[in-house]
């Protein structure tokens, strides 16, 4: 892999007509160009110098690998000194407008032509949202907050960014595929989507052996996050034979190598296979395909600092279990579950890991393979793990009903006690 690069648009298929539940009519959100297989740092370098032609570079940095690791200065000497006028190590969890806004002010007046991320999720959405208020001179909290979906006022002349976003991810959420932005009022703690034409990063530059800094905690659970991408797009009653292919071939790549990352962290080719699974798991969101009532429920457990990784060890198996349990009049949900379950029998190291638990193929359901799983990672599977009290259930059942993916999932979820009977079964 190392010093030969790989250079290519991640998607080839076109713009789903939504994308997370938002009408993509008339926006441009042409696809990130990935490469890999040269260190971060020299493939940084090399794309800023002869893609891009920057030379006032502005980096954010992940603010734990700033400070117990030399990655980022590793990326600055390659840079060159001269041509990085400013970083910023660290924002603040969820994504703060405060945030946002500053940095985007010290990118305005140091005149950045390029900004880098080193990091992963808060880091990413936060980037893209930076080069959208330069590109139209957005400088404060009321200004920003006409540019996000839910706005009834927003400007006729959105102008795309024109600095290019290049980012460096360190998790395996696949935010950096994505171009939409989630980002947070700091005045009322409530969390905004963006997306506008032009958004997202340009280029993403991948490197398992940076990834090695990664705790294995959050390394783990943000591959299940994707893994519930898979899942959920697998078992839509929404797919299509495109979108299957691409799932299928996520979730073979996945679940595999996110198992013997955990046998042996040291393994970079794993790494590297969770990483190429990604853009698989991300095409079906993109693509349009709904998803389900783990990731509906899972954006509730957000505000109450649940990572999102850790909603989908929750919440993925538990929805599946329902899912069966309450759609007996419906062969295909049943069909599509049987599809996912054959898939991972079908894996050799995931079998012989799912026979050591003494799973039966063929009688074990596939919340039952997909707890296994998440065990064996080493990853929590109920609220309780997460001291959420189950005191919360009620008004988190009220509010999942409220997401875009709950009357999507394989059985509608259109009242409260649907939801609460999912999160009861993982107090």
């Amino acid at each position: 892999m190392e010093n030969e690069e790989t250079y290519k648009a991640a998607f080839t298929e076109p713009l789903g007509t939504n994308l997370a539940g938002i009408p993509t009519k008339g926006l441009q959100l042409p696809s990130p160009w990935v490469s890999y297989g040269r260190p971060y740092d020299e493939s940084c370098a090399k794309h800023v110098r002869e893609t891009f032609h920057a030379s006032r570079i502005y980096i954010i940095a992940s603010g734990s690998l700033a400070k117990n690791t030399d990655k980022v200065d590793k990326l600055i000497d390659a840079l060159g000194k001269s041509n990085v006028v400013g970083t910023r190590k660290g924002v603040t969890p969820h994504t703060l407008w405060s945030d946002i806004l500053s940095i985007a002010a010290e990118c305005r007046e140091l005149k950045v032509d390029c900004v880098i991320t080193l990091g992963a999720g808060s880091i990413t959405d936060g980037a893209k949202l930076v080069v959208l208020c330069l590109a139209n001179t957005i400088i404060n909290p009321n200004e920003l907050s006409r540019y996000s979906v839910e706005s009834s006022n927003i400007p006729s002349d959105v102008k795309e960014p024109t600095v290019p976003l290049i980012t460096i991810p360190t998790s395996l959420s696949g935010g950096e595929y994505f171009s939409l932005a989630g980002s947070t009022d700091d005045s009322t703690k409530q969390k905004h989507g963006f997306l506008h034409s032009g958004m997202g990063s340009k280029l993403i530059i991948l490197d398992p052996e940076l990834c090695m800094t990664t705790p294995e905690y959050h390394w783990l659970s943000t591959g299940i996050r994707s893994v519930d991408h898979c899942v959920e797009a697998l078992c839509s009653l929404f797919a299509t034979a495109a979108s299957d292919q691409k799932a299928e071939k996520g979730l073979r790549l996945l679940v595999p190598s996110l198992l013997m990352c955990k046998t042996n962290p040291d393994d970079l080719l794993s790494r590297h296979r969770c990483q190429m699974a990604l853009k698989y798991a991300m095409e079906a969101v993109r693509a349009g395909i709904p998803m389900g009532g783990s990731h509906a429920i899972g954006h509730q457990l957000g505000p109450l600092g649940v990572p999102h990784g850790i909603t989908s060890c929750i919440m993925c198996p538990a929805v599946m279990k329902y899912n069966i349990k309450h759609g007996t009049s419906n062969p295909e949900i049943e069909r599509r579950q049987e599809i996912v379950r054959n898939i991972l029998w079908s894996e050799p190291e995931v079998s012989a890991r799912l026979k050591a638990t003494e799973l039966a193929e063929g009688i074990a359901d596939l919340g039952d393979l997909l707890d296994a799983i998440i065990r064996m990672l080493g990853l929590p599977r109920t609220l309780k793990e997460l001291d959420v009290s189950s005191d919360l259930i009620p008004a988190l059942s009220k509010r999942a009903l409220e997401d875009f993916w709950a009357p999507t999932n394989p059985v509608p979820l259109l009242k409260a006690e649907q939801v609460q009977e999912i999160l009861e079964a993982v107090v």
